[in-house]
């Protein structure tokens, strides 16, 4: 399990190593989609960057720390969607979110990229799994320091263990979606609802 995520909104300047390490993430990620992950070698990666071998080893261990870091920058693409999302709901709109972040969920998980879809593959099934993961904890965790927050200043949350709660949720209904695509949203917003108590309009 990786760190705290940091806000994706949030704006710093990086030293010449954070530019360049963030520069190699971002050719691997390139080129995963280009040619696939097992067909892009570290050597694929050091060219296209400009760098040597030895230079690269200077910022990652292998290939998997590096594929690790790849899969943190997939994972930032959900948190800072669901950060656009918290910023647009509306207070008492609550089926609207619901069915808005069911939405979101849904445009993750079957996310048409090379990436993605090599993630999804029997070959990357514990990478996907590794994924799933971290996309559950970043989520439940930002939606505990925001969204529940906000939630509770005019309802009651009757929920306990939010944390395991919300990664429990966000992990089923991942897995309810890749297997169940045609599955209602209308659904599994209730199915949400339900699981978390949350205060409904009644009309």
């Amino acid at each position: 399990m990786t760190g705290a995520m940091p806000d994706p909104r949030a704006t710093k300047r990086p030293t010449r190593a954070e530019a360049r390490r963030a520069e190699i993430i971002a050719t691997a990620r390139d080129l995963y989609e280009e040619r696939g992950m097992t067909r892009t070698s570290i050597q694929d990666i050091a060219d296209r960057v400009g760098v040597t071998r030895s230079l690269f080893y200077h910022y990652f261990r292998d290939k998997d720390e590096l594929t690790s870091a790849v899969i943190d920058t997939l994972v930032a693409d959900y948190v800072e969607a669901l950060s656009y999302w918290d910023d647009e709901r509306q207070q008492g709109k609550v089926d609207d979110a619901l069915l808005s972040v069911v939405k979101l969920l849904r445009i993750g998980v079957f996310e048409n990229s090379p990436l993605h879809a090599a993630l999804a593959s029997h070959e990357n099934s514990s990478l996907y799994l590794e994924f799933v993961n971290r996309v559950a904890h970043h989520i439940a965790t930002y939606m505990i320091e925001t969204t529940v927050q906000d939630y509770g200043r005019l309802h009651k949350i009757r929920i306990q263990h939010l944390y395991e709660t919300f990664y429990v949720l966000i992990l089923g209904v991942i897995g309810y979606l890749r297997t169940h695509p045609d599955a209602d949203d209308a659904v599994i917003a209730d199915v949400i609802a339900q699981t978390l108590y949350l205060e409904r309009p009644t009309s």
